[in-house]
């Protein structure tokens, strides 16, 4: 069957500012596990795209799909002061394939497997895949081929009796076929961000913040990739490519630990790896073996999560903010850059904590703070619950447009005096 992939993300900037255009890496191991199946694929990428429309319809008519995978990567973009919906621009894209093919249409892709049965309802796609879909697509893309039943393939969403149904929970995929990257612009994405990515491991679909968060999640990772097949990925894309910067996709790299130290000395003992790359780190057990092992790994930066907006009462805010104070002084201590993000406005926050954040900002010396006002709130999480229970929100079915939530309490003035604040401080971006 001839498959055509389409990536629909189109936004380019990270917390607002940055540029950073990441390469749908999940949409590549989509194609890779559909071409290890017989199926032809072909891959069209709309980051880049002048007219993207246009892009889609020459694509359908010059390739003739039976089927079409749409992949959803960004329901927003997580700002409060500029919010920008995703899904807008994914349903033009439906609705350009269906005027022009009657081939089935698939929806997937991070976002999607956050909210699948309301973003199905609202892009109305013929069917959906949540979760880490390769193998998963590649079955159904077979089952449709074949005529065979399909809705017992994991993790789909489709529409029965009027009703939208997901099949069990989100499928999942053990990342072993290798992505197929023929059709996407390699070198444009290796000027446009952190670097290639390449995944180590996947736990929630959220980053740890706290080490009750990263105990729940590390016994329940999605996948966690045999270090060889990290490697042979890192030096396929230096031999293919010539590319030797990288992002390791990772919630939290150095949770487990002793993950994390073997994949750095594996690093360090390839004499034929010369790779510069950077990852998400967890602001807690951080200590100082590790961070040494990943900068003679080749690390040149981390990403922080730091907060991002769990309710409290005020009373424990030292607490929080002690192992992320230690993890920046670690980090400092090793000549290992780090951005660090916190969030202003989650519940429970008063004058108080909102000035011994900026005490802690103060404090520490990052590539850049992300400043988050409000909690951009994602459905089963306790803000999720606290937004419900203040009506901020009626239903998680709205979380599929941009919601935040904004303490009452600072509400009134927290815009004004953090931008105010942040105006002096030149590496503080405030969203």
């Amino acid at each position: 069957m001839r498959v055509l992939l389409i990536a629909t993300n189109r936004h380019d900037r990270l917390m607002s500012r940055m540029v950073a255009r990441p390469l749908p890496i999940g949409l590549a191991y989509v194609a890779g596990a559909l071409a290890a199946s017989q199926h032809e694929v072909k891959t069209l990428d709309l980051m880049f795209s002048d007219d993207y429309l246009g892009d889609v319809e020459r694509a359908i008519e010059d390739f003739e799909p039976g089927l079409v995978g749409i992949s959803i990567r960004n329901l927003g973009n997580h700002s409060y002061l500029d919010p920008q919906w995703a899904l807008p621009i994914s349903k033009e894209v439906i609705d350009k394939v269906r005027s022009i093919t009657d081939a089935k249409i698939v929806c997937g892709g991070p976002a999607f497997s956050i909210l699948p049965k309301p973003i199905f309802s609202y892009m109305e796609p013929d069917l959906g895949i949540a979760g880490d879909a390769a193998e998963a697509f590649a079955q159904l893309a077979d089952n449709l081929e074949s005529g065979a039943f399909h809705h017992d393939v994991p993790g789909l969403v489709y529409r029965q009796d009027g009703e939208v149904v997901l099949n069990g929970g989100r499928c999942a995929s053990a990342f072993a076929i290798p992505p197929r990257l023929d059709d996407l612009d390699m070198h444009k994405y290796a000027q446009a961000g952190f670097g290639i990515g390449i995944v180590t491991k996947l736990g929630s679909f959220y980053y740890p913040t706290s080490a009750a968060d990263a105990k729940a999640q590390e016994a329940s990772w999605r996948v966690i990739r045999p270090i060889d097949d990290v490697l042979a990925e890192v030096r396929d894309m230096d031999q293919r490519y010539g590319l030797r910067k990288v992002f390791f996709i990772d919630n939290a790299f150095n949770i487990p630990t002793a993950h994390a130290k073997e994949l750095c000395q594996a690093l360090i003992a390839a004499d034929d790896i010369k790779t510069h790359w950077n990852t998400c780190l967890a602001p807690f057990d951080c200590d100082p073996e590790l961070l040494g092992l990943m900068k003679q790994a080749g690390c040149a930066l981390v990403i922080m999560g730091g907060m991002r907006g769990e309710p409290h009462d005020g009373s424990g805010l030292g607490e929080r903010l002690e192992p992320m104070v230690e993890a920046c002084r670690r980090c400092e201590e090793q000549d290992l850059h780090y951005t660090i993000s916190v969030t202003f406005g989650e519940p429970g926050d008063t004058r108080r904590t909102v000035e011994e954040k900026l005490d802690f900002l103060r404090s520490i010396k990052p590539a850049v703070a992300n400043l988050r006002i409000g909690v951009s709130i994602l459905p089963g999480t306790d803000v999720a619950a606290q937004a419900l229970a203040e009506g901020v929100i009626e239903d998680e079915v709205d979380l599929i447009k941009p919601t935040f939530y904004l303490a009452a309490s600072v509400r009134d003035w927290i815009v004004d005096d953090l931008q105010a604040e942040a105006a002096k401080y030149p590496r503080w971006n405030l969203f």
